[in-house]
């Protein structure tokens, strides 16, 4: 009996905290929707703008969004989530945006060391141009706080100097919900309302709403390399190696980045409450286990978040 009352009261517990989350989501959201005149929501198709764009729906109701959808597209994602982005958008019936690290390479404001390298630290001048292209004031990014050590150091509305960049020494505080969101011509903000989310948490709300994801979240069977120590899916623009080989293997996405740079986990999860479980018990980052371009210092999360990235 005390067993029984004991798993109703973590029950309870667990939907008042995710209550509470989604309560300082969607408070933030209106704050942005009422503090700026050209906001935007930085949309992927990946679980954790599916999640905000979920409280966003909540917030202002279907086909109300008051601001568009923006997606850098760097050209190597997965079409799994490019179509997803493309169904959830239309399904809401909200403006979406895409523009692409390709132009960018075009145009020659993007030069790449080599063909197959990763775009994925070059999406920073894309969205810096997308920003000067449409004035955007405010975009509503999915980042958490436990994601990487970098993202720990960032407010929750982060302002970015007229270059787009983050100067972390001169963040604003943020006491009792009060946010500082004066800007001077050509500055803007970075907004994350699910700051305070763990990974844990969004598959909680996942399995509670029942939000639908791309299936590339769930168990799948897929041909992969191990390389360093991590599970590389074999494409066209991960190809074979000399001297390696690859294996099908029963793998899922922890989060989902350009195809050159993110990696599977090997899993048997289908369903949300499987995951939930598998989170509980890994000891490695969501970012650390699965991101090739997040292991070297060159690379670091806090000097690209410097030049401008997400």
């Amino acid at each position: 009996m005390n067993a029984r009352l004991d798993h109703h009261v973590l029950e309870q517990l667990n939907q008042s905290h995710l209550d509470a989350l989604e309560e300082e989501t969607i408070f933030i959201l209106r704050e942005v929707a009422a503090a700026f005149e050209r906001p935007t929501l930085l949309f992927s198709g990946g679980k954790d703008s599916l999640v905000m764009l979920k409280c966003a729906e909540k917030t202002f109701g279907i086909g109300k969004i008051p601001y568009p959808l923006l997606m850098i597209d760097t050209g190597h994602n997965f079409s799994e989530i490019t179509d997803f982005r493309d169904f959830r958008a239309k399904e809401l019936g909200a403006q979406l945006i895409v523009r692409n690290v390709e132009d960018s390479i075009a145009k020659g404001t993007v030069r790449l060391a080599r063909p197959d390298e990763s775009r994925n630290v070059h999406q920073s001048v894309t969205l810096l141009e997308a920003i000067e292209e449409f004035r955007f004031d405010a975009l509503i990014g999915g980042a958490r706080r436990d994601e990487e050590k970098a993202r720990a150091k960032e407010r929750i509305f982060s302002h970015r100097d007229s270059f787009g960049q983050w100067q972390p020494k001169s963040q604003r505080p943020e006491l009792w919900n009060l946010f500082n969101t004066h800007i001077h011509p050509g500055e803007h903000f970075r907004v994350f309302p699910i700051s305070n989310w763990t990974e844990l948490d969004v598959w909680q709300y996942i399995a509670r709403e029942n939000i639908v994801l791309p299936q590339l979240y769930y168990a799948h069977s897929r041909e992969i390399i191990k390389r360093r120590g991590l599970l590389v899916p074999l494409s066209p623009l991960t190809p074979l190696r000399a001297g390696e080989q690859s294996e099908m293997i029963q793998v899922r996405f922890r989060t989902v980045g350009d195809v050159t740079c993110t990696c599977p986990v090997e899993s048997n999860a289908t369903t949300p409450q499987d995951i939930i479980l598998e989170t509980i018990r890994a000891d490695v980052s969501e970012r650390g286990a699965t991101r090739m371009d997040d292991q070297t210092s060159d690379a670091s999360m806090e000097k690209r978040k410097k030049e401008g990235y997400f």
